[in-house]
């Protein structure tokens, strides 16, 4: 979860109040927060929500504690709406159509009338950090770049460059490097040059004057984006390629740099194809759309007899402006979030608006007795056979990377399950075997004493079009040995002997095309015609993926078949 730190007299002046830790800890819950220490002078906060990046900010936090002490909505009047169009001066930024399919949109705004102190500077750095780590998945889904806005000769332009033509001096150095030689010199470069670095062309902001502001996603400019302590006028920009994401993106820094004092100055974007918010977007811009919910419907979730005005009164505590009529509830989402996907949402929003504290702990009135299931004794019983053949139970996680499960196993992707929009790519994919897990282990266990011998009973999941979910989920065992001697007949014996113990008869068909193992040293386990698992040589090229040493067996089984 993230975690944040910020200035105490930041922070208190920010939230309205001076908090003790006691105070903290019992109205950061509001905030979906938790105070994680206090020292010389600095906070910390971790969060637990990843639905609400507008939290991930001492801004953030402190506009939650502050409507929440109260009852007052925050009100911002520099938002555009599909009916209302602020005015945007000279403040113009055009996107190109060389700029499509590369990284396709870069919106911005500008803030002026708050000097730059070293303390609001490092805040500032901080929210962007967390915003593009975080909710932009390091990145790959949001960047964004702060520069000085008094040096910016309007319009904006953002374009698809020749990475061997096109040069600046990136932030932090003092020589000139074309866009390619940025990703391979500079240390932002080396970090994020995975992004774009397959692409013809890289994203590229500049003014009318010709003057970089950034090479997005990697690095600002040394002229216009070395943001320094004394500066009053700032520039945001938001690059990304979901419209939404960065709109909310920009909402929420907008209103964490007005709630620090700034005055926020709307810049008028033109995009480079059209969106269901059109081709031409002032921003700010509020996009969100209203969300209903029935007074019924927050009693039943709740066990609590709430009328609407009660409901309204606990959303206006979180923030949120609602009305009610003929028991229906309408919910206006505000600028910075936009997580109301669902009536159960507008009732946790309540719920915490009303008070956890009021809510009476009730005793289940029935009780039930507790057993395994057939699975689970199963897998026990295995397990047990395992650790008696001398292997050591492993437990992993059941997501991991593309890299991990797919390219270092020389597997398609064609039967895996991903995660449609992770926070991070280390999380993208539900794993399909155990195997990867265990080559893992084995990859950063080279120092220990041979033979390695690790299992572990646990669930995979993939595609099947004949579920009517689209996937499956089964119980399975991976096994993995490792030793310099190891082979082929000493996978078959530790086979041989769990289905003696098992009493499964069974039988052994050769493997064709499976990449995974050495070609002619593995096979197929069946039973009464049905594969139920494979096991052999792991293939070099694996080993080699995985940074492995030593030669390696290893079985995958699936126990819902076994048993």
């Amino acid at each position: 979860m993230p975690k944040i730190e910020v200035p105490e007299k930041m922070f208190f002046s920010l939230a309205g109040k001076t908090y003790t830790d006691d105070e903290m800890n019992e109205i950061f819950p509001v905030a979906k927060a938790e105070l994680d220490g206090r020292e010389e002078g600095t906070i910390k906060i971790e969060l637990n929500d990843t639905n609400r990046p507008d939290l991930w900010s001492a801004a953030g936090v402190a506009r939650a504690l502050r409507t929440y002490r109260t009852g007052n909505i925050p009100r911002y009047d520099f938002f555009s709406s599909r009916t209302k169009t602020m005015d945007s001066g000279n403040r113009v930024h055009i996107n190109y159509d060389s700029c499509l399919g590369i990284r396709d949109f870069s919106i911005s705004f500008a803030a002026e009338g708050c000097e730059v102190t070293e303390e609001l500077l490092v805040n500032l750095i901080q929210s962007q950090e967390k915003l593009c780590q975080n909710f932009g998945r390091k990145r790959k889904t949001i960047a964004i770049g702060i520069f000085r806005s008094d040096l910016i000769e309007y319009p904006v332009h953002y374009i698809g460059a020749d990475p061997d033509k096109t040069a600046f001096v990136p932030l932090g150095m003092e020589e000139k490097l074309t866009l390619r030689e940025i990703l391979e010199k500079h240390p932002k470069g080396k970090e994020y040059a995975y992004i774009i670095k397959d692409k013809p062309r890289y994203p590229y902001l500049y003014d009318n004057n010709g003057d970089t502001l950034s090479f997005s996603p990697i690095i600002n400019s040394a002229y216009l984006g070395a943001v320094k302590v004394g500066d009053k006028d700032l520039f945001v920009d938001i690059s990304g390629p979901i419209i939404d994401d960065i709109l909310l993106a920009a909402n929420i820094l907008a209103c964490d740099m007005a709630d620090m004092g700034f005055r926020i100055l709307p810049v008028k974007v033109r995009l480079a194809k059209e969106t269901k918010y059109g081709k031409e977007i002032t921003v700010p811009y509020y996009f969100q759309e209203e969300t209903k919910c029935d007074v019924s419907f927050v009693e039943k979730e709740l066990g609590l007899a709430l009328s609407g005005e009660d409901c309204v009164e606990a959303l206006g505590k979180m923030g949120v402006e609602a009305s009610v009529k003929d028991g229906v509830i309408t919910v206006r989402c505000p600028e910075y979030r936009n997580d109301f996907l669902h009536s159960v949402d507008i009732v946790e929003d309540i719920m915490i608006g009303h008070g956890l504290s009021k809510f009476e702990p009730v005793l289940p009135n029935e009780f039930t007795k507790g057993y395994l299931s057939p699975a689970e004794e199963y897998s026990r019983k295995v397990k047990g056979l395992m650790v008696g053949m001398g292997f050591q139970e492993m437990m992993y996680n059941y997501l991991g990377s593309r890299k991990e499960y797919i390219e270092n196993m020389h597997i398609s992707d064609d039967k895996v399950v991903f995660i449609a929009n992770p926070m991070s790519e280390n999380y993208e994919v539900v794993r399909p075997s155990i195997l990867p897990s265990l080559l893992e282990s084995e990859s950063v266990s080279g120092h220990a004493v041979y033979p390695h011998r690790i299992f572990e009973i646990g669930k995979v999941c993939f595609k099947d079009d004949e579920d009517n979910s689209g996937t499956v989920t089964r119980n399975n065992l991976g096994f993995l040995a490792a030793d310099n001697q190891i082979g082929f007949n000493e996978a078959s014996s530790y086979v041989q002997t769990l289905m003696y113990f098992l009493r499964i008869e069974y039988t052994l068909e050769a493997v064709e095309g499976d990449e995974r193992f050495i070609p002619g040293r593995a096979a197929k386990v069946m039973h009464d015609g049905i594969e139920i698992g494979r096991y052999g040589e792991v293939h070099p090229q694996v080993l080699e993926s995985w940074g492995c040493s030593m030669p390696a067996i290893m079985a995958e089984f699936d126990l819902d078949l076994m048993h």
